[in-house]
């Protein structure tokens, strides 16, 4: 298979490498990310970050059928991330990305040890229902992936742009306007601190190209 090629972005170290995907769990410690639901993330880091405690319910990795009823009456987007599959016996969510649609769906990234070798799979609330099926590659590695692999691993995951960037190019592409969708999509990890700040940045040269495409069409429509 063609090797992903991974734009470079000005302040941003491709080449760092987690030391390790697995502390916590070997220490039986928690992780933000255990948390599946978006909403429910958020509001313990919020709490935490204020010095509160954090109510039990928050700390959930999953919700209930029930309890995951009674927040989508709430308001949609409470559901995000509540319907994703459980995390396996050792396995840990390395990143997720976020969309902005009516009920927040969530897309995870996640590693497991598999014999000597790390195993990883990208998944979202929908399995076998969705429209996308997510390949990761490499699937297996000895170690933890630099952030350019994870790059390259998310956006070769397929088609239109891959795990994070097609959700955007597909929306503007087949249902815009552009300025509706700036913001559709984020990405955040536990494990590489910049992936966020990263694609923002690849968002911002995306729409800058639509921009400067839109004003060179207007010339010529002007000759």
């Amino acid at each position: 298979m063609k090797q992903q090629q991974v734009p470079e972005v000005r302040g941003i170290d491709l080449d760092f490498t987690p030391t390790n995907y697995f502390r916590e769990r070997d220490l039986h410690l928690a992780l933000p990310s255990d948390i599946m639901g978006k909403a429910r993330r958020n509001m313990a880091r919020e709490l935490v970050a204020e010095g509160e405690d954090v109510p039990p319910e928050f700390l959930a990795g999953m919700l209930s059928d029930d309890d995951r009823t009674a927040i989508g009456r709430i308001h949609p987007m409470f559901m995000g991330g509540e319907y994703l599959p459980p995390l396996k016996r050792g396995e840990v969510e390395i990143a997720r990305i976020s969309l902005e649609s009516v009920t927040a769906d969530q897309i995870s990234v996640r590693a497991r040890r598999v014999g000597g070798r790390i195993s990883f799979s990208i998944v979202d609330e929908y399995g076998h229902d969705g429209c996308i099926n997510y390949a990761p590659h490499p699937r297996t590695s000895r170690a933890p992936l630099s952030m350019r692999q994870l790059v390259a691993m998310l956006d070769g995951a397929c088609e239109h742009g891959g795990a994070v960037m097609s959700h955007t190019i597909w929306n503007v592409e087949n249902v815009g306007p552009p300025e509706e969708y700036r913001n559709f999509v984020s990405a955040e990890s536990d494990f590489y601190p910049d992936l966020g700040t990263y694609y923002e940045r690849r968002f911002d040269l995306y729409f800058e190209s639509i921009a400067n495409r839109e004003e060179d069409t207007e010339q010529e429509d002007g000759l």
